[in-house]
C-alpha cells in the first residue's frame, strides 16, 4: 500500500469516535489538556504492542488458527461492552477522572488496533515495515492531540457552561 492510502486508512480509523477517543476526549474535558498529554504517550504504546507482533508474526498465526483470532476478537469485543455499561451507568463523583492505565487497556483491547495490525499494515519482518510503523507513530500522536483538543475545549466548555449535563 502507497503512503496516502495507509495514510487515509489510518486517519480514518483514528479519528473515528471510539472508546480510546472518548476517554481521551474525557481525560482533557476533566483535566485539561496539558494534565492529560501522558495519555497519548499511553495510547501510542498500546497500539504499538498490538500492531507490531500482529504485522510482524502474528497476521500469518491468525489465518492458521482461526479458533485464535475468533478469541481475540471475542476479548476486544468484551471491552468495548464493559466499556459502554460503564458510560450508561450513573457512575461517582470521578467519572472525569482518566488514567493512563484506563487508555492503554481499553486501545490495547480495542478492535482498530486489530484492523490496522492485520489489514492496513504492510506484513513483514520489523525492519522491512520499520518506515510504516514509524508514519502510524505518528498518525496517533496527531489523532490523539486532535482528541485532547476537542476534549479540552468542546466538551471542557459544555462542562463549564453546564455541569449538571456533564
Amino acid at each position: 500500500m502507497s503512503a496516502l492510502p495507509f495514510v487515509l486508512s489510518i486517519l480514518a480509523l483514528l479519528l473515528t469516535p471510539g472508546p480510546t477517543n472518548t476517554l481521551l476526549a474525557i481525560g482533557a474535558a476533566s483535566a485539561g489538556f496539558r494534565r492529560a498529554l501522558p495519555l497519548v504517550l499511553a495510547e501510542l504504546s498500546a497500539y504499538l504492542l498490538v500492531v507490531t507482533p500482529l504485522a510482524t508474526v502474528a497476521a500469518g498465526l491468525l489465518m492458521a488458527y482461526p479458533l485464535a483470532a475468533a478469541t481475540l476478537k471475542a476479548c476486544s469485543a468484551a471491552w468495548i461492552l464493559f466499556l459502554a455499561i460503564r458510560l450508561w451507568l450513573p457512575q461517582p463523583e470521578n467519572v472525569g477522572d482518566v488514567s493512563v492505565r484506563h487508555v492503554f487497556v481499553t486501545t490495547l483491547l480495542n478492535p482498530k488496533a486489530i484492523i490496522i495490525g492485520l489489514v492496513i499494515m504492510p506484513h513483514g519482518p520489523l525492519h522491512e515495515i520499520a518506515g510504516h510503523l514509524a508514519l502510524f507513530s505518528g498518525l496517533i500522536v496527531f489523532a490523539s492531540l486532535s482528541w485532547l483538543l476537542f476534549g479540552a475545549f468542546a466538551l471542557g466548555r459544555a462542562q463549564s457552561a453546564a455541569p449538571l449535563a456533564m
